[in-house]
């Protein structure tokens, strides 16, 4: 009798009826549970796998088996001619009873728990499921009928063939079988007819089971599809670099060596390996066969969900790998995974594995760092301004150019071993880019200390602040509006100059400039405060903070940045030479404007920069006129 005879449905074979509670399941599982059909797949190779492994373990105690030189292997079979699809292994097999047990009743005694549960819940049924044990009904997605054919290991077995169409009844009867295992025989829909092709099947089983740990075939091909060796699963000191190398570029099509990886294998509190890489690169490579972030998540070799965005904080998640756990609790259809504390214990052992990763990378290999920081900064920054307790952990990863050094990164570590003595504080300043802000006549007051100030020129950089008030003992302090003394002047490296403002002057040329201003500035005063600067614009009392004025900025395109203080540099010489002409020439107002407008384009929120065109050609004819 042909295989195809023998998947025929029986006429002789008395029907058995399925309990209620499980024909009410059955429709449940083959209708409403699973959202890719595909998986069906994966289900049987998953239970082939386990035949296999189960009778791995009784070859090793015991001699009188069946079959004991036959390969441990699985085939998938597609048959054009009659439209079904064979998964074939050469595992334990089942007898009578077990067939009954097994595929007659899904998950024996719990069936009618489950049912229980559906009624008494109104959480999504993937929520409640747990471990039912049921991924071989959801073979009936795709198929009109189902038969299994099983040998037992034990020599003195006889084989057996259950059969069901997924409705009331299944039946069982003998067969005709030689050899040891189980056949799965579907009889596939009109509408999964793609399951047929062995370019399509190649492709899910490398998907799905590519690490089964058995060799997997297509009908009578002698080369496997599946690689077989889960490289995360060997030892580390077993594994050579290269190899780590060849996995990452297979893994991504990524053409670059990660900059590191990290290699896991943990048996407390939860058991997990995993194979975590940081790329060079910032983005995906345009050939990435990952189209999505998250970790691939397998359990037992089995792939569960291709792209998990629960391992690993968001701003993490340019980090590719595999995590690979026996601990996991999945619901019926593996599709997902339930939310407990396993999977927070996964997350929390990750997490703490790349903080260690990156750090090590920082500490040991400083050039790799750069390359690091240049490519994944802003995930760092993310983390601190989105994730106020882990963010804790990030704050030592932190690069940026500050005004002594321009042109190599530097930590917070790296700017408090270079403070002055007599500092406490690390002073910072907020701009659009690092060449303008060190013309800030804000920087005029440090420099004249020689204090070192960071420079956050990044749009993420005024939501970092808000969660980096102070990093080991050293508060952050704005320049602009650090409470920082004059220097005195025998300190100083800027000589004074010839010629400044009398104090008697400074009414009338305060009040030239508001007579030009208007409305545009709350208040014109004189400062002590500047030296190699004419003006600088500060913030009235009681306004925000210019951290949130540029957070608001950013998350609310309406807000208006709220109008300034001028101050004005009596030592500096546009202004002794502005004072001497009169109000009434042409120069006085282009030169307030200018000055005004110049304190706005160096803040960086000058509204229309063009418009300055105009008043500098200004200035350039009434010059030419002098």
């Amino acid at each position: 009798m042909s295989e195809s005879d023998q998947a025929k449905p029986s006429s002789t074979a008395n029907p058995i009826p399925f309990k209620a509670e499980t024909r009410q399941l059955l429709e449940i599982l083959i209708h409403s549970l699973y959202t890719n059909r595909e998986i069906f797949l994966r289900e049987l190779i998953s239970n082939a796998s386990d035949a296999l492994v189960r009778v791995d373990f009784e070859m090793l105690t015991r001699r009188d088996i069946l079959d004991p030189d036959a390969e441990l292997s699985i085939r998938v079979i597609p048959n054009k001619d009659d439209d079904t699809l064979v998964i074939e292994d050469t595992g334990i097999g089942m007898n009578r009873q077990e067939l009954e047990e097994d595929l007659g009743t899904i998950a024996k005694s719990g069936a009618k728990a489950f049912m229980a549960a559906t009624q008494e819940s109104a959480k999504n049924l993937s929520d409640i499921i747990g471990q039912f044990g049921v991924g071989f009904y959801s073979a009936f997605m795709v198929a009109d009928w189902i038969r299994v054919e099983s040998r037992s290991y034990l020599p003195e077995a006889e084989a057996y063939a259950w059969q069901s169409a997924g409705a009331d009844t299944f039946t069982i009867e003998p067969v005709e079988k030689a050899n040891r295992g189980t056949r799965v025989i579907i009889k596939l829909k009109d509408d999964a007819k793609e399951f047929l092709e062995s370019g399509r099947l190649r492709d899910i089983i490398r998907k799905h089971s590519d690490f089964i740990a058995f060799p997997i075939y297509i009908s009578d091909e002698t080369e496997q599809v599946n690689r077989q060796t889960a490289l995360w699963r060997q030892q580390p000191r077993q594994v050579e670099e290269k190899e780590y190398f060849d996995f990452y570029k297979q893994f991504t099509l990524d053409f670059e060596d990660p900059l590191t990886h990290a290699h896991m294998a943990v048996d407390a509190p939860v058991q997990m390996y995993a194979l975590l890489f940081i790329p060079k690169l910032g983005e995906r490579s345009m050939f990435s066969p990952r189209s999505e972030d998250g970790l691939k998540l397998y359990s037992r070799k089995i792939l569960i969900q291709e792209y998990c965005k629960d391992l690993l904080p968001q701003y993490f998640r340019f980090i590719p790998g595999v995590v690979d756990s026996e601990d996991l609790p999945l619901n019926v259809s593996r599709e997902s995974v339930q939310s407990n504390r396993v999977m927070a214990q996964l997350k929390k052992l990750v997490t703490g594995k790349v903080i260690e990763i990156i750090g090590k990378l920082a500490q040991e290999k400083p050039d790799q760092y750069a390359v690091f920081w240049e490519a994944h900064g802003q995930n760092i920054k993310e983390g601190i301004a989105t994730d106020p307790v882990e963010g804790e952990n990030l704050k030592p990863f932190l690069r940026f150019h500050t005004n002594l050094e321009s042109k190599k990164w530097s930590s917070l570590d790296d700017y408090i071993q270079r403070m002055k003595p007599e500092q406490k504080q690390i002073y910072y300043i907020l701009g659009e880019d690092d060449r303008s802000v060190r013309f800030s006549p804000h920087l005029d007051l440090v420099k004249n200390h020689g204090y070192e100030v960071v420079l956050f020129t990044d749009p993420m950089d005024p939501f970092v602040l808000l969660n980096l008030k102070s990093y080991k003992d050293h508060s952050l302090e704005n320049v602009a509006t650090a409470k920082i003394e004059p220097a005195k002047e025998a300190d100083t490296k800027t000589e004074e100059p010839s010629e400044k403002l009398a104090v008697d002057d400074y009414p009338a040329l305060i009040e030239r400039f508001k007579a030009v201003l208007g409305d545009k500035v709350t208040a014109v005063h004189m400062t002590d405060r500047l030296s190699d600067s004419p003006a600088r614009l500060v913030d009235p009392e009681g306004t925000l903070n210019p951290e949130m004025q540029r957070v608001y900025k950013m998350i609310r395109k309406e807000y208006e940045t709220p109008k300034k203080v001028l101050e004005l540099n009596p030592k500096h010489p546009i202004l002794t030479r502005l004072n001497v002409i009169s109000a009434d020439n042409p120069l006085n107002r282009i030169v307030i404007e200018l000055i005004y407008e110049d304190a706005l384009l160096v803040e960086g929120i000058h509204p229309e920069p063009a418009s300055m065109i105009g008043r500098i050609q200004e200035l350039i004819e009434a010059a030419l006129k002098e």
